[in-house]
């Protein structure tokens, strides 16, 4: 090429290009300016709601910055003249058959998010969900870790309880503890619920409102069957329920209730046949 063809080159192409060339520069430097400004907005927004842990905000900042960037580039081809159909095309498909090989882990992190936002229940409170009863040791992104009451530790994906029924027995200050009393057929049924209320109430942790409920749930053959659910706070669950169990036994006893028995009908054998 001589000198002639090149300044041709540069008269004719040289200024477009150069137009184009310091537009993408200008437009690179103002996008990532943007890109800084939207970013760092949305990171303000977590930190003054409080409702998004702060793995999931940075997780979350990172992501909407990566896409941001890759439409940004886009553009800037296209100033060029590249053509960024087809690119987006391929995008679109990739990201398609990768949502689709991970739609379980995808399904996952969405409910994740959701329950960040929407908090149904948080570290340290005790639960029922997908399946699984006990404490919560760990919200993350893709699944909830629950320590049981018999100390196991159980993983269980967070689309499996967002898409179950979820029990918080810590979102309330007290619950009531289910305990059962029976007493015998000779036994006033009215007499054993007044020695047991004063009782239950004193035990270490009961609620004084609401107050221990001890009633006569329904009669049997061996005896009236009482109620006794006095209320607490979650924590203190167990403690109260073998507390409540002792003390019925300790009331009856001191009573001198005797011990509900079934009742036995005796038949005569039949006379043999002379």
């Amino acid at each position: 090429m001589n000198t002639q063809e090149i300044w041709h080159f540069i008269s004719t192409q040289g200024t477009d290009l150069g137009i184009k060339l310091l537009t993408a520069i200008v437009a690179w430097i103002v996008g990532r300016w943007l890109i800084a400004l939207a970013v760092g907005l949305m990171g303000k927004v977590f930190e003054r709601g409080g409702k998004i842990d702060a793995t999931l905000a940075n997780y979350l900042k990172s992501v909407v910055s990566v896409l941001l960037n890759v439409v940004l580039i886009l553009a800037i081809l296209d100033i060029f003249g590249v053509k960024t159909t087809s690119f987006a095309a391929l995008l679109a498909g990739a990201g398609l058959a990768i949502g689709a090989a991970w739609s379980g882990m995808l399904g996952n992190f969405a409910a994740g998010i959701f329950m960040q936002v929407l908090r149904p229940y948080k570290v340290g409170d005790f639960i029922s969900a997908g399946g699984v009863t006990g404490t919560v040791q760990e919200l993350g992104l893709f699944a909830t870790t629950v320590i049981t009451p018999d100390n196991v530790m159980t993983v269980v994906g967070n689309g499996k309880v967002f898409g179950d029924n979820i029990q918080n027995f810590s979102a309330l200050p007290v619950r009531r503890v289910d305990c059962v009393a029976k007493v015998a057929n000779s036994v006033n049924p009215l007499d054993a619920i007044a020695r047991l209320k004063p009782v239950i109430a004193a035990i270490p942790n009961v609620a004084a409102s609401p107050a221990p409920d001890i009633e006569i749930l329904e009669f049997t053959p061996e005896g009236p069957k009482l109620c006794v659910r006095p209320y607490t706070h979650t924590d203190h669950y167990w403690q109260v329920y073998f507390d409540t169990q002792k003390a019925i036994v300790e009331t009856f006893g001191h009573a001198g209730y005797p011990v509900p028995e079934t009742p036995v009908a005796y038949r005569s054998a039949p006379a043999a046949a002379r």
